[in-house]
C-alpha cells in the first residue's frame, strides 16, 4: 500500500455518498507498499480502506482482482472485500483514479515473525490455493520472466550505481533461469506478494490475507518460493532454516507438494528473489520525490537470490521428507 495521488475531503464526501457506509469522520493515507494509493477511512458505521488504482495497474486487470476477492471469501477464505456502490458496481472513480472500496479486515502485521506464525502462513497460502480452483477469469503473471527482462532493460544502464558489477550479474541470473524455468508444474491463483504486511494476526492467530493487486495464475510452487523469501530471512540476511521447515510443513499440511515441485524449489526461489531485486531497483531509481512511499532497499533481494543460487535441495530450506 502506498499513496501516489492525495484527495481532498470535499470529493471524498462526495464519492462515499455513492455507497451505503455512513458518514465520513476520518481519513489518512496508508504509507507502506509501492503500488496504489490506500486511505484508512473512519466512518459512522465502520472502518474502511479506499484504495486508488495507479497507472502501473491496468483496469481491465481489477475485474480480476475484485472477483478474486469474492470467489476466495466465498471458498471460505478471510480476506476484504470490495463494497458494492449505490447502482451495484465496485469500481468508481476519485481524483482521475478507478477507486474502490474494500471491507477492513481486523488484525495487524508481524513484525518478526517466529517460526510458529510462518507455519500459519504455509497453511493459508495452501488454503488459499485449493480456494482459488475454480475462478473463472484468469490473469498471465507480467512479472514472470519476460517481465524480468523488461524490468531488467529499463535499469542495467544504472545497475552499477546502486553496486559495481551487477550488470553482469544479473544478467548472467536472466540468462540462467531463462534456460531453466519449469513450464509442467501445478498451475493455479497465486496471490505472488504475500509479504509479512499482507497477512494480518489477531490475538496471535493468522486473520486474514490482503492485498491481492499481484495475484494472478501461475506455478503454486512459485508461490511458495515467495513467501520462502518474505518470511524466513533474518535481518542480517541469513536464512532461518526453522522458519522455513515450518512454513513447508505448514503448506504440505494442507496441499501437498509433487516431488517435481520439491525440485524445483530452489530454482523458483532463485526466480522469485529476482523478481523482488528488479522492481525494487526500479523503484529504487524511478520512484518520484514526494510521493508518499516508503521505498525498498533493491540490496536485499540481491543478497537472498546469492543464496539462492547456491542451494543444492530443497532440504536446505528445512524440508524434510
Amino acid at each position: 500500500m502506498a499513496v501516489y495521488t492525495d484527495i481532498t475531503e470535499i470529493d471524498l464526501k462526495r464519492f462515499l455518498t455513492e455507497y451505503d457506509v455512513g458518514e465520513l469522520l476520518s481519513y489518512k493515507g496508508i504509507a507502506e507498499g509501492v503500488e496504489n494509493s490506500n486511505f484508512l477511512l473512519h466512518t459512522t458505521r465502520d472502518p474502511l480502506i479506499l484504495t486508488l488504482y495507479e497507472k502501473r495497474v491496468e483496469k481491465s486487470d481489477l475485474p480480476f482482482f475484485l472477483g478474486l476477492m469474492h470467489h476466495l471469501a466465498s471458498r471460505g477464505l478471510n480476506c476484504p472485500l470490495p463494497l458494492p456502490r449505490r447502482d451495484g458496481a465496485l469500481l468508481g472513480e476519485l481524483s482521475g483514479r478507478p477507486a474502490a472500496m474494500i471491507s477492513f479486515l481486523e488484525g495487524m502485521w508481524l513484525r518478526k515473525p517466529e517460526a510458529r506464525h510462518c507455519g500459519e502462513v504455509g497453511k493459508a497460502l495452501a488454503s488459499m490455493h485449493l480456494a482459488g480452483d475454480g475462478f473463472e477469469i484468469t490473469r498471465p503473471n507480467a512479472l514472470s520472466l519476460d517481465g524480468w527482462k523488461g524490468l531488467w532493460e529499463k535499469s542495467v544502464d544504472r545497475a552499477d550505481e546502486v553496486q559495481k558489477g551487477l550488470q553482469d550479474e544479473i544478467s548472467a541470473d536472466l540468462t540462467h533461469l531463462a534456460a531453466h524455468w519449469p513450464a509442467d508444474l501445478p498451475t493455479g491463483v497465486i496471490h505472488a506478494d504475500l509479504f509479512q504486511d499482507n497477512v494480518f494476526f489477531l490475538n496471535d492467530e493468522l486473520s486474514g490475507l490482503i492485498d491481492f493487486y499481484f495475484a494472478c495464475n501461475d506455478m503454486l510452487a512459485y508461490d511458495v518460493s515467495i513467501c520462502l523469501n518474505a518470511w524466513c530471512f533474518e535481518a542480517d540476511g541469513s536464512f532461518n532454516r526453522d522458519k522455513g521447515a515450518a512454513m513447508l510443513e505448514g503448506y504440505r499440511s494442507v496441499r501437498p507438494l509433487s516431488d517435481a515441485e520439491i525440485a524445483a524449489l530452489p530454482l523458483l526461489a532463485h526466480g522469485s528473489a529476482l523478481r523482488f531485486f528488479l522492481t525494487r531497483l526500479y523503484d529504487w531509481l524511478t520512484t518520484p520525490a514526494g510521493a508518499l512511499v516508503v521505498k525498498k532497499d533493491p540490496l536485499e533481494y540481491l543478497g537472498k537470490l546469492r543464496f539462492h543460487r547456491q542451494v543444492l535441495s530443497a532440504t536446505e530450506y528445512g524440508l524434510e521428507a
